[in-house]
């Protein structure tokens, strides 16, 4: 019953947005990829909003269904709700009648399994397609990373002009593209992050464009990562004309997204690096990078299970393991069960000393047990069954900043503590 709502949904909606783009004269940006996604939507959408009227949609509207709602500012209806559906459609044949208010709409286009973003097909046709990852993802569904490359790689389907980040898109998957631009730090990149320079406020760095200074300017996210973001906005604004002044400005605005290695602050004035909205191997790595390019007098990395990766989980969470440097790293917390048979066990290894829980709250009462004055602590880890940020609340200075966290609606709560509560009645 689903499937056929959805499939009937997606038509009346992709007729609609169809209609839409005859009608009205607005460019549309599309964010696919393995990881970074959501980071760099929002990049996007700092920068261009400086030039254009940009819409977009502030949390994680990327499945077929959703994305058309993006672009007429709508929540999505339950898909066995025909009266909310119907009260949908209406609300949009409205729209279609005024003038469309946006220059710019910025949306991301998620998948699950291959096929996936090739029902997009129906209506998005994007002026730019901006290609983040092609990284393990849903490994159950998808036999290797080269399914993985073939289903992202449809996003040069939708998109007139294609922006890709050539650190994280093997050029092997790009040989058979016609033409393209890439962004990052990788010597041939188109624009180049460059001179990148760390200090305990963020980073300083340079982008150039075709082998010349660009921009130069400073950033306080606390994670590498962030700057492929930034690097992907201004490329893009690049490309839509936008004034160089303006792109700057745009950078400015630029702030860490909940969950994605977001600096909070910890008890005992500790730095918290909340980065558990989700889980890979390649963020993963990302986010122990930076911990170890801090300074701090303890430091301690809370890792989760990286979910979703079928077949992959074992090697996956083994590489994430031996990754842990004890030189770095006081105290690994494990959390979760492949984290807590392969990664931890990797990491002693290494000559790591580890800790395996079973919850967030029994990984946070470990943490608690050894925190020093003016630690860092990173915490990272897939949601359904780990939920690394009920950790992270646990370690908050001031516990109204629990807002600043990820799955904190009434849905999402209701969610863990049943899931906790399972777990307490199996003990």
């Amino acid at each position: 019953m689903k499937r056929v709502a959805k499939t009937c949904i997606v038509a009346i909606l992709g007729w609609q947005v169809r209609r839409l783009r005859r009608k009205a004269d607005f460019k549309v940006v599309a964010v696919a990829g393995s990881i970074g996604k959501t980071s760099t939507k929002f990049a996007i959408a700092a920068v261009v909003g400086q030039q254009y009227k940009v819409h977009f949609q502030a949390g994680n509207y990327n499945d077929v269904v959703s994305v058309p709602l993006v672009f007429f500012g709508l929540p999505i209806p339950s898909l066995l709700n025909p009266l909310a559906w119907a009260a949908t459609f209406i609300k949009i044949e409205k729209q279609l009648r005024s003038a469309y208010p946006h220059d710019v709409v910025v949306v991301e286009a998620g998948t699950d399994f291959p096929g996936n973003l090739a029902q997009f097909k129906q209506y998005l046709q994007a002026d730019i397609g901006v290609l983040t990852a092609i990284t393990p993802e849903h490994m159950e569904f998808f036999a290797d990373l080269d399914a993985v490359a073939e289903e992202e790689l449809t996003i040069a389907d939708l998109s007139e002009r294609l922006l890709v980040n050539a650190d994280l898109c093997d050029e092997k998957y790009l040989k058979g593209l016609s033409t393209f631009t890439t962004y990052g730090r990788h010597d041939q990149a188109s624009y180049r992050l460059e001179q990148l320079k760390h200090t305990p406020e963020g980073y300083a760095f340079t982008i150039t464009k075709a082998g010349r200074a660009f921009l130069q300017e400073k950033h306080a996210s606390p994670a590498e990562a962030q700057l492929a973001s930034i690097c992907a906005a201004v490329t893009v604004g690049d490309m839509l004309g936008m004034d160089r002044e303006l792109i700057r400005k745009g950078i400015e605005t630029i702030k860490p997204v909940s969950g994605r290695m977001q600096r909070l602050k910890g008890i005992k004035n500790s730095i918290l690096l909340d980065d558990t909205y989700n889980a890979s191997p390649e963020a993963a790595k990302a986010a122990l990078d930076t911990v170890y390019k801090l300074d701090a007098p303890q430091k301690i990395a809370l890792l989760g299970n990286m979910n979703e990766l079928g077949a992959y989980s074992r090697e996956a969470h083994q590489e994430i393991g031996a990754y842990c440097d004890p030189a770095q790293l006081d105290l690994v917390v494990a959390l979760g069960p492949d984290a807590n048979e392969h990664l931890a066990a990797a990491a002693e290894a290494r000559g790591c000393k580890v800790v395996r829980t079973e919850t967030p709250l029994k990984a946070a009462d470990e943490i608690i047990k050894v925190l020093q004055k003016d630690a860092v602590v990173l915490a990272k880890g897939s949601q359904n069954g780990v939920f690394a940020e009920e950790a992270v609340k646990k370690l908050l200075a001031d516990p109204r900043d629990a807002k600043e966290l990820v799955r904190q609606s009434p849905y999402w709560i209701k969610q863990k503590q049943k899931w906790l509560g399972d777990l307490d009645a199996k003990d």
